[in-house]
């Protein structure tokens, strides 16, 4: 109930939005079978940019916070115009929800993580802490081996990669044959202690 309240709200903040969502979402789909070469083209061509372009910090977060601006001022008014007329389908109004229902779905799921992981701070503090430091060691190992600018463009090709994997099942193969292999070794493990 309080979910479908989340996203009713949700919807109505992104209304303006909404044909830009659902081209985003084909995409990331891949709906067509080109849809994965450009996007990392994309992808490319803009890290490449900041790459050559080399900017600080500072100009960097003030470049990406001025064009969200434009963005979130252009799109609501530019969209229709560029998309064709208001008359949703009712296949697009289904889609838009069910991309608003799990936004909301995956705002939980980081809610929760965050909300367990204070539990665990509250109810194991020995455990949080190494548990914390450890995950951060690793990760300062990886920021100190591979470039930043690297490192961000292998995370952003693959979260906008990773619908798209999900959809066509290539998550769930790999996914599969982990889970075989893993239960294979363990069943060679058991026989070796008999």
């Amino acid at each position: 109930r309080l979910r479908a309240q989340e996203t009713a709200q949700l919807e109505e903040q992104l209304q303006g939005w909404g044909e830009v969502i659902l081209a985003g979402d084909r995409v990331l789909r891949w709906e067509k079978p080109w849809f994965p070469g450009a996007l990392m083209g994309a992808t490319t061509v803009l890290f490449l940019l900041i790459y050559y372009l080399d900017p600080s910090v500072l100009t960097g977060l003030s470049c990406t916070v001025m064009l969200l601006c434009l963005a979130d001022y252009l799109v609501p008014t530019l969209a229709p115009r560029v998309f064709g007329s208001n008359k949703w389908t009712t296949e697009q109004q289904q889609r838009f929800h069910e991309i608003c229902g799990n936004l909301v779905k995956t705002q939980r799921r980081i809610v929760g993580w965050w909300k367990r992981l204070c539990a665990l701070k509250e109810e194991k503090p020995k455990m949080y802490f190494a548990s914390v430091i450890s995950s951060l060691l690793a990760v300062a190992w990886i920021g100190q081996q591979v470039h930043n600018l690297f490192l961000t463009y292998l995370i952003v090709s693959f979260l906008l990669l990773l619908p798209g994997l999900n959809q066509h099942g290539v998550i769930s193969k790999y996914a599969s044959m982990a889970k075989r292999e893993i239960n294979k070794l363990l069943k060679q493990k058991e026989k070796k202690n008999e």
